[in-house]
């Protein structure tokens, strides 16, 4: 390695330990500790440990699914919650009344930030004897840092909408580790761009194949489907369709609910066929949602699981009691993800490209390919002989029952609030409503609420503008 690249590499790593020092004092940007011993990264294997880290890597934001309407407390244990949690469940317009170091910002900006340092590492091309490393190096940190990007998009930006291009509503874009120029905000098109461009950029360059048995080293195909997930939050239904068609063609395997055991905590295991990138939702730290662990019913049982949504299952479809501790009628309560813990699951798998596909089909007034596609995947989540098949008489009630399944299939996968703000914007009319005491709280279609605040002190160290919540 040149000197003038040996020194920039320092430099970053410098930066990675200054933030670690100043985050002892200050809950903020990242949370790791200094250390004596460290290494100044300069091989392609050092620049994979870092991306290979469990413990910045494969987490999302809680928000989002915290105001969502797949659960509900009852009233005397949601006195019990922080501050945070509480208004978050009831849509408050000041959710965190000035409490700072929140993780559903922190969290995705330091997975952004260790990104950037390999990028910035790996210089502009490979030697010639490490072409393969060095590509799946860069796709692998193009690919977290647009995951990173989508995903505080979901929960800190508008919902992405064509007459909102040019607004300075999107999320910062740190493109590169140097802390030094301030940060703000960009616009909501140019906030897709990066994401879509990242993701093209890391297909371009991750290995093809099958997903990487450990499942936290992202492969070609983990890009193609995260196309497909950005695509259908903003409503380009056709190019969803085609990244997901284009993965399950590379990747296409499913879990036979029926060879589960029912009677497990945890049924599905970590490295499970379905998943292409392990994610889960953050818990434990430090400003991340203590209303995941309530959603263990075994921990709290006070929470529940949506009366409708559990309602909605059929006594032969598996995922009742898969998903489910199912205790009719609404003391139902989360069981194990495809995380295989009761922290839900964040990552990508393939039942959702089905689902995708299924839906862009939909839209495209293909009833025949949408069906079939829904009809792949319960035949996998029904008990053995019994699912009927659906049969539908028209493109409308084939989207209908694609955005049916695709509730109950992917419930607490972080994607629901998602789901909502695109389908209100279609005219889904969705009005979600929580019962405290006797008390309601309303959430109305399209509202601003559906954008969370910018952390108080995000916004106390830069001059970036507060969302507007009325």
């Amino acid at each position: 390695m040149d000197l003038d690249r040996q020194h920039t590499v320092k430099q970053l790593l410098l930066l990675v330990i200054l933030v670690g020092v100043l985050q002892a004092c200050h809950k903020g940007f990242l949370d790791a500790k200094p250390s004596t011993n460290l290494e100044v990264p300069t091989t392609l294997n050092d620049f994979q440990a870092i991306l290979d880290n469990t413990t910045v890597f494969g987490l999302v934001p809680t928000l989002g699914e915290a105001s969502a309407d797949n659960y509900f407390f009852t009233y005397p244990y949601w006195l019990t919650l922080d501050t945070r949690e509480k208004n978050a469940y009831v849509w408050a317009v000041d959710i965190f009344q000035g409490q700072g170091g929140q993780q559903d910002w922190n969290t995705p900006y330091q997975q952004v930030f260790y990104a950037n340092v390999v990028l910035d590492g790996l210089g502009s091309k490979p030697g010639p004897d490490s072409v393969a490393q060095w590509n799946a190096l860069e796709g692998a940190a193009l690919f977290l840092r647009a995951f990173a990007f989508y995903n505080i998009a979901q929960v800190f930006a508008p919902a992405y909408d064509t007459s909102l291009l040019n607004v300075p509503l999107g999320i910062p874009l740190r493109l590169h580790a140097d802390i030094n120029p301030p940060s703000s905000r960009s616009t909501i098109g140019q906030t897709y761009q990066q994401i879509i461009q990242d993701l093209d950029s890391a297909e371009f360059f991750l290995p093809s194949g099958e997903p990487n048995a450990y499942r936290n080293r992202p492969v070609r195909i983990a890009a193609q489907a995260m196309l497909a997930r950005v695509y259908l939050s903003m409503r380009s239904y056709s190019q969803a369709r085609a990244y997901a068609d284009s993965a399950l063609l590379a990747y296409s395997a499913l879990i036979d609910y029926n060879t589960l055991d029912t009677t497990m905590g945890e049924p599905i295991s970590l490295l499970n066929a379905e998943t292409l990138y392990q994610a889960s939702f953050l818990s434990g730290a430090v400003g991340s949602t203590p209303y995941l662990l309530a959603l263990a019913g075994g921990f709290y049982p006070s929470t529940r699981i949506d009366t409708g949504l559990m309602q909605s299952y059929d006594p032969n479809d598996l995922r009742r009691v898969i998903y489910y501790n199912y205790k009719p009628p609404d003391l139902s309560d989360l069981k194990g993800s495809y995380a295989n813990s009761f922290v839900p699951f964040g990552g990508l798998a393939t039942d959702e490209l089905y689902l995708i596909r299924a839906e862009g089909a939909a839209r495209a007034k293909d009833a025949i390919s949408a069906m079939a596609d829904i009809d792949t995947l319960l035949s996998k989540r029904w008990r053995t002989g019994t699912f009927p098949g659906y049969i539908v008489g028209s493109w409308q009630e084939a989207l209908d029952t694609v955005l049916l399944e695709r509730r109950k299939e992917l419930a607490f996968r972080g994607l629901r609030w998602t789901d909502l703000r695109r389908l209100n914007a279609e005219g889904a009319n969705d009005t979600l409503i929580r019962n405290l005491n006797g008390t309601l709280y309303t959430l109305a279609p399209n509202s601003d609420l559906y954008v969370l605040p910018i952390p108080p002190d995000v916004i106390s160290l830069s001059t970036i503008a507060q969302n507007v919540r009325d």
